[in-house]
């Protein structure tokens, strides 16, 4: 490789063009080494990209490392002195730089961000997975090797998660990190998981939740959902009448929705069966449906910007219960906020409504969207679109008349929702 007197001047009129006309180049680059400063050069190359280039031998080995060719001289010299300060110290530069760009690679967020790339389209809830990496596991492990974290680190952040939001968002971390880490696992050939039995933050009986709105709880959430219009109660109202999930609501679009408005299908790629799920909206859900403004050109149905469907949900519910005790003391000033609840109960509720009503449990099932096990969900290719649709009226009919008021005799149904089928 050739030598020269780098210069400011010489690097603004250098090319590889030019040194390969002359015979200095090889096939795709060209060094020419400062005469200034032994072991530093300019490097050019056929596709015109120019850098800085510090050679020097660490461990026996010759290493050449680039230093950014956008630098003034002045600035390139100075770090290559350094470079060289630490090579006399019995550093090795280089080594350092690839070491730290595997760390980069290997750390919890590279391994997260790759992890939900590559299984994102098989994660029904990819968006609260990603939340979930984002508020708990980044802030303490974003910049951690995967394989450097110890089980007692991942105790003591459990604990802080518990302490700070409570033991279900604890379990969510632990859930997070638990699937990232089986995923990694299965990629690796030495990594094995910290997570073990006995780190889950909520028991497995107590995770199964049995709660519904009472008639009086749903009197008051639906009115209070009524007085107080906004995106978010008329999400919760929606969820209610269709017996759907959070997230199944929330990022409804309205393209989802059939011509004449009476069917929403929640598409199969966000579905929990991950098959498309037909859901007959009754009056009362095309009502509450045409109550939300239309907002933005990308179809969303619950959204505050017109861009991206709802989210913040906690933030939501904690006004949204803070309006309703403020209703509650309205009537009554020693009143009590209501029992937790979740959105999910009112799934559960709906569900309940069904029942109380007399819908058959088969028709009802197939209205949540459950999977029928066994021989009958192999061979019955029966869509029950009109059993479905009687389970949805049942349910609106029923809330009709809870908000009626206790005086209402609320009792079961009779004809069609209950012997439909």
């Amino acid at each position: 490789m050739p030598q020269a007197k780098v210069t400011p001047a010489f690097i603004a009129q250098a090319s590889f063009e030019q040194a390969k006309a002359t015979g200095q180049a090889n096939v795709d680059r060209v060094i020419y080494w400062d005469e200034n400063l032994p072991g530093f050069g300019l490097m050019l190359t056929a596709n015109g990209h120019r850098s800085y280039v510090v050679q020097y031998r660490a461990n026996g080995a010759s290493r050449r490392m680039t230093i950014n060719g956008n630098l003034p001289l002045s600035v390139a010299r100075k770090q290559a002195k350094a470079l060289q300060g630490d090579v006399a110290k019995g550093k090795d530069p280089l080594g350092e730089r690839r070491k730290a760009r595997e760390a980069e690679a290997n750390s919890v967020r590279s391994v997260a961000e790759e992890y939900l790339r590559r299984e994102g389209k098989k994660l029904r809830t990819i968006g609260e997975r990603r939340a979930e990496f984002r508020r708990y596991i980044y802030p303490r492990f974003a910049t951690r090797p995967i394989d450097s974290i110890k089980r007692s680190e991942i105790v003591r952040l459990l604990d802080k998660i518990e302490e700070k939001n409570g033991p279900g968002a604890a379990q969510k971390g632990l859930v997070a990190l638990s699937r990232l880490f089986n995923w990694y696992a299965s990629r690796s050939d030495d990594f094995r998981s910290p997570i073990v039995r006995g780190m889950a933050r909520v028991n497995p009986k107590e995770r199964a939740r049995d709660r519904i709105l009472s008639d009086d709880e749903l009197r008051m959430v639906w009115r209070t959902a009524e007085s107080f219009s906004n995106v978010y109660s008329h999400l919760l109202r929606f969820i209610l009448l269709t017996a759907t999930r959070r997230r199944e609501a929330s990022n409804m679009n309205r393209s989802e929705l059939s011509r004449d408005g009476t069917e929403w299908t929640i598409p199969a790629k966000r579905y929990k069966s991950k098959l498309d799920h037909v859901v007959l909206l009754s009056k009362l859900a095309q009502k509450v449906l045409a109550q939300v403004p239309v907002m933005g050109t990308k179809g969303w149905v619950f959204t505050t910007d017109g861009t991206v469907p709802i989210s913040g949900f906690s933030k939501f519910k904690k006004a949204f219960d803070a309006r309703v005790l403020a209703e509650l003391r309205k009537v009554d000033p020693e009143a009590e906020p209501l029992p937790k609840w979740t959105t999910h109960d009112l799934r559960r509720t709906a569900r309940t409504l069904m029942a109380r009503a007399g819908v058959n449990a088969e028709h009802a099932e197939r209205a949540l969207g459950h999977v029928i096990g066994g021989v009958q969900g192999v061979y019955n290719k029966y869509e029950y679109r009109d059993e479905k649709r009687a389970a949805f009226e049942a349910v609106a009919l029923q809330i009709e008349r809870v908000l009626a008021g206790p005086q209402a005799k609320v009792v079961p149904l009779r004809g069609s929702a209950a012997t439909a089928g």
